[in-house]
């Protein structure tokens, strides 16, 4: 079946409610801006394990929302890009010169539109960034790609967007201190290495202690979770760890809201219920709304059995974002 279909059977309708029942601006509402980039479509084996097809998914179950405009992002440039990576790798994955080890740690096959789209997913989250200023709150329907370092890419990360959308804003003095906060189940290593010993970016990651990457990088906090953690033990993590993020007071926050802490994630690990990542975005919600920080949100990993289950994690936390957008940034912001 077509997701176009699927969308006007009563089961998307009840999987979605928190979709159809609100999807009007009010007068004292404006839309919030969203980056997606799944037009610039990432060519892969039959059978790959990443499951490409939800950038689409989640675009198409947002798209229905008047509270959301859609817009399509510019590439990150190289002078975007060479703030974070460096210029040997930069040249390397725009020429197509990685070698077959450093295509295999990516975990995608090298192609231009590899290329393409790894810029446009990252300018996605520079201009995500930028309007989260203006806003209060914005959102890149891709991004987290949390794994990638200066000069390397793994697990399924080219480069690293919120690194280089971090270091975009600061070079253009337009924020001096960030908080990141991970919450995707996988640590955050390449982040963790390239912000290290920066005290003008502090790097927040919750996640699976057992799980990838096997070698870990040093965050400012690192929060291990044990494989099987459940809903109670998992929001107060968050919660800790999100309060002493901000504690700092940060100009920017950036959200990596990975939807693989799920309980029915094939490479999650954990046992976290759907309600219980809802909550987990409010708790950042809030906290960003307390200590007037902007935040800029990006989507990470999701891998569930089932595909509508990741679309729907990752479109409940678009929609937050949304219910949290008012007419005017708040004077906070």
């Amino acid at each position: 079946m077509k997701f176009s279909e699927y969308k006007t059977s009563q089961d998307i309708r009840s999987r979605f409610v928190y979709v159809v029942q609100s999807t009007y601006l009010t007068p004292t509402q404006k839309a919030v801006l969203a980056w997606y980039s799944d037009q610039f479509v990432l060519p892969l084996p039959d059978h790959h394990r990443f499951p490409m097809e939800k950038y689409r998914l989640l675009r198409e179950c947002v798209a229905v929302d008047e509270r959301i405009q859609l817009l399509i992002p510019e590439p990150a440039t190289n002078k975007d890009l060479t703030r974070v990576h460096t210029v040997q790798y930069l040249s390397k994955v725009t020429s197509g010169k990685l070698s077959k080890d450093e295509v295999r740690r990516i975990g995608f096959p090298w192609s231009q539109e590899l290329v393409e789209r790894s810029r446009r997913s990252t300018g996605g989250t520079i201009q995500a960034a930028e309007q989260a200023r203006r806003d209060g709150f914005s959102a890149n329907l891709a991004g987290g790609t949390h794994h990638a370092f200066a000069d390397s890419g793994e697990g399924f990360c080219v480069f690293n967007d919120v690194a280089v959308a971090a270091r975009s804003l600061q070079a253009r003095g337009l924020v001096h201190h960030c908080a990141i906060l991970d919450l995707d189940v996988h640590q955050g290593n390449g982040t963790a290495a390239i912000f290290s010993g920066d005290k003008s970016v502090f790097t927040l990651s919750v996640h699976g202690e057992s799980n990838y990457p096997f070698r870990k990088e040093a965050s400012d906090l690192d929060i291990g979770l044990a494989d099987g953690t459940e809903d109670d033990h998992f929001l107060a993590s968050v919660h800790f760890g999100v309060e002493k993020a901000l504690s700092r007071g940060a100009d920017l926050a950036f959200f990596i809201a990975g939807a693989d802490p799920f309980e029915g994630d094939r490479l999650g690990r954990l046992a976290v219920t759907k309600q219980a990542l809802r909550e987990r975005d409010r708790i950042v919600f809030d906290a960003c709304e307390r200590s007037g920080t902007p935040l800029a949100v990006v989507m990470a990993g999701g891998y569930a059995k089932d595909i509508q289950d990741t679309v729907e994690i990752h479109a409940s936390t678009v929609l937050e974002a949304a219910s949290r957008t008012s007419s005017s940034a708040p004077s906070s912001f």
